[in-house]
């Protein structure tokens, strides 16, 4: 996800955002933010899970920091305060028990891809909050314009080269902590603006973007050797998942895992112009439904994913889901909580990783206190 207007969304279909976030990037990059250093709040110690399995029941159900530390050109450029102390106590209070953390770098580097060490810091500072109050974290190299989205041979050197240049010095940060810090290597890398399957250089490239980045972590010793890494499908879509996508070569067994996005039906879940606003088998109204992705659909989906991947030793992370309230039709709320339901239940029946796509609607970014408890009771509920 990395629109910035757009509340809701982390597909490729709505793309009208990207212009504004892309001029504001042009526009110029602000000084690292100032950073909460709250430390009142102790590590919690987390023992190291025993597999796949643990860990995956352990970060379950997670919940994406949104639209914040991803922003350009910063991190409060899209509406959100700067993550506290009082947020991650929130998130975890709320049920949550794990973080994704999207991240921008480029407003923070130089000619030569030398990351600002203030930003550094402050990423770290945030990781730091996260793990006081419980939460595994995953970090990544999000959006940031979309300098990925060109996965061809003749741009493939160069992208590889930025893409190491940059989790060399990420991992080199981050060596010595624990297994609660996950890294994912990049987030929705496809062709900009399409959401067509890829062709088989482009899918190529993408696996070989995966390649480079679980090379490059690996080098840099320490934790990150046996470190659990986080690759995507091309476009983070189930469907390229199952037919194009790699399992990178890994220098330690069963620490590998998948990373795809779930926003099925679109038109329900993500398209604030739709008159889509019912779901599932309690739909009155089938013409304001998408029955094509109702419950039997998402089981199929998240099985595939289970016999494809997880029952081979490799991970799975549903990165990004969510179905969001539509103004002009009140009705909608109970769909939505019971889209939610669904299909965090689904992911976790097949022991994938569920984190909600969230930009300040679940829970209150100030104050850590929860905004829609029903809501996220549906999630949790069904994470358990």
């Amino acid at each position: 996800m990395h629109e910035a207007t757009i509340p809701h969304t982390g597909a490729r279909w709505r793309r009208a955002a990207l212009l504004l976030a892309a001029a504001a990037l042009l526009a110029g990059c602000a000084a690292a933010p100032a950073t909460d250093r709250t430390t009142a709040t102790m590590p919690v110690p987390v023992p190291v899970p025993s597999g796949m399995a643990e860990l995956s029941a352990r970060m379950s159900p997670g919940i994406n920091l949104g639209n914040t530390m991803e922003a350009l050109p910063n991190e409060t450029a899209w509406g959100n305060p700067v993550p506290s102390q009082a947020l991650m106590d929130g998130y975890r209070a709320a049920g949550f028990r794990s973080v994704r953390i999207p991240l921008s770098w480029r407003p923070h580097e130089d000619a030569r891809h030398r990351i600002d060490p203030r930003w550094m810091t402050h990423v770290k500072e945030v990781v730091d909050q996260a793990q006081r109050a419980g939460l595994h974290v995953m970090i990544n190299t999000h959006w940031d314009g979309g300098w990925m989205n060109h996965p061809t041979y003749d741009q493939q050197a160069a992208i590889q080269a930025q893409l190491a240049a940059w989790w060399s010095q990420i991992a080199a940060a981050f060596r010595d902590y624990d297994e609660r810090l996950l890294f994912a290597g990049s987030n929705e890398v496809g062709v900009e603006n399409s959401v067509a399957p890829p062709t088989p250089e482009q899918a190529a490239v993408q696996n070989a973007f995966n390649q480079t980045f679980v090379d490059t972590v690996r080098a840099t010793g320490g934790r990150n050797a046996t470190r659990y890494l986080v690759v995507q499908s091309f476009s983070t879509n189930i469907g390229n998942a199952i037919q194009f996508s790699t399992v990178p070569r890994d220098t330690v067994p069963d620490r590998l895992l998948m990373e795809v996005h779930y926003y099925d039906p679109y038109n329900f879940t993500i398209n604030g112009k739709s008159s889509v606003w019912q779901w599932g088998r309690r739909a009155t109204d089938r013409a304001a439904s998408d029955p094509w992705a109702d419950e039997a659909w998402v089981d199929r989906q998240f099985e595939l994913m289970k016999t494809h991947y997880v029952d081979h030793g490799v991970g799975v992370i549903v990165g990004e889901y969510g179905a969001y309230a539509k103004p002009g039709f009140p009705g909608s709320e109970p769909y939505i909580r019971d889209w939610a339901r669904y299909v965090t239940g689904a992911i976790r029946r097949n022991g994938l990783v569920p984190m909600w796509w969230d930009i300040g609607a679940l829970v209150d970014r100030r104050t850590g206190a929860r905004k829609d408890p029903e809501l996220i009771e549906a999630i949790v509920g069904a994470a358990r």
